[in-house]
């Protein structure tokens, strides 16, 4: 018996959708056929094409006269529709308490059973066209369990970056507290024995502390230095939940390699991020308006409404500033990646703003694919609808190189040339 079917048994008493057994193997090859296949290096299009996929893995793509569909293929008919690389958020919590009502009542949630959410959500975020997620802060190693259980065929979800555990200064915006350089040190290494890709850290306060300041910096620098080195030199990224320039500004110094939200970033601290080629991960649907649908079925309380108001004006200002200066943007919600905002999914909505603050659609949908793959340094594995890439395709019934919105009509998902949702044929993964 598995490890996810152990941790079923161990919370028998709830019901989720999810899938214990082992899944099905998909056919030896499969062909979509028909479809105008979107290069999202260039934007150039190759319509009528045929994309080959065998052993999980695009073998070829090309226009259909010239890829021939060999006998016994699994032939899937995408006419009408644009192809794209499944898509990637790069900051995601599948384990997501929020102040409110939804998160008092997760109180007492046990591990088997955040476990069990995750895995729902993980589903859920799959079958909205995310094909690839990166958890940035997990309850007690959740995330790595969930990872596993995916990995192994147990339950069905997108492929995992994990950072484990947020690492903090005591009082700070995060769950594993240590003060001090060596026991921050060892937290990272920690984090790292239990198999983390990425090491996450809070340097400043966030939307949802009723502690401590968005703008402040409490690490100190050895503390920051320390902890950054002893990650690099193990061969791991670290990225920092951040607002603060005070914060950034040392961060920067320590050779911090990404930074999350950046609610108040000021010009300077973005053209060093641009210098230096640290990544943004904006976030922003959690501070426009799109998310009040979100923050009203949660319960959010009024204070928390109130600071998510009073960081959205700069937060808006901060991407246009990025995207005008050219800080390189990797696409992320810290919403579920398939939660409503503003009438489409959080992923969506996300691209959505990045074109409305000033990128093209094409660009939009990069960061959505080959710069999230890139930042998570899986550019030779997905990202691109290249042979030998992973077969993460999704299609959408308009062309995406001229709007991103067309992103909202995704009807087809296929993760690793299996097809898990399929709106043709009202065909979902269980």
């Amino acid at each position: 018996m598995g490890l996810f079917a152990r941790l079923i048994l161990a919370s028998s008493a709830l019901a989720f959708p999810v899938a214990v057994a082992a899944q099905p193997a998909p056919p030896s090859i499969v062909a979509l056929v028909g479809g105008t296949v979107v290069d999202v290096d260039t934007g150039r299009e190759t319509p009528n094409a045929t994309v080959l996929v065998q052993d999980g893995k695009i073998a070829a793509v090309g226009p259909g006269s010239s890829v021939a569909v060999p006998a016994g293929a699994q032939t899937v008919s995408v006419r009408g529709k644009w192809l794209v690389p499944g898509l990637m958020n790069t900051h995601v919590h599948l384990g997501l308490k929020l102040p409110g009502a939804a998160g008092a009542a997760l109180a007492e949630e046990t591990d088997p059973e955040e476990v069990l959410r995750m895995a729902d959500n993980a589903r859920r975020s799959l079958l909205s066209g995310v094909t690839t997620v990166r958890l940035v802060g997990e309850d007690h190693g959740n995330d790595f369990v969930l990872r596993r259980a995916i990995d192994s065929g147990e339950v069905i979800g997108p492929r995992i970056k994990a950072s484990g555990e947020v690492i903090v200064p005591t009082g700070g915006h995060g769950s594993w507290e240590a003060d001090g350089p060596y026991a921050l040190a060892k937290a990272v290494r920690e984090q790292i024995k239990r198999g983390a890709d990425w090491i996450k850290i809070a340097i400043s306060g966030g939307i949802a502390d009723t502690h401590g300041s968005i703008s402040a910096a409490p690490m100190t620098d050895e503390e920051m230095s320390v902890l950054i080195e002893v990650a690099h030199r193990n061969g791991i990224p670290v990225t920092a939940h951040n607002g603060s320039n005070e914060a950034a500004a040392q961060a920067l110094k320590f050779g911090i390699n990404c930074f999350e939200h950046g609610y108040h970033l000021n010009e300077a601290t973005l053209k060093e991020m641009k210098a230096k080629g640290v990544w943004l991960v904006p976030t922003m649907v959690v501070s426009q308006p799109g998310a009040r649908e979100f923050y009203k079925k949660i319960g959010s309380p009024d204070w928390y409404l109130a600071r998510v108001d009073s960081t959205g004006k700069d937060h808006w200002a901060m991407l246009q500033n990025a995207i005008r200066i050219g800080v390189k943007i990797a696409l992320g919600t810290d919403q579920m990646p398939y939660e409503p905002n503003g009438g489409t999914t959080a992923t969506v909505a996300e691209a959505e703003l990045y074109q409305k603050a000033g990128m093209t659609p094409l660009q939009a949908l990069q960061a959505a694919t080959i710069r999230s793959a890139e930042l998570l340094k899986m550019e030779d594995q997905t990202g691109r609808l290249q042979p030998g890439k992973f077969a993460d395709i999704v299609a959408v019934g308009a062309d995406p190189v001229k709007d991103i919105s067309a992103l909202r009509t995704i009807s087809l998902v296929m993760k690793a040339g299996r097809v898990v949702r399929d709106d043709d044929t009202g065909r979902l993964a269980e």
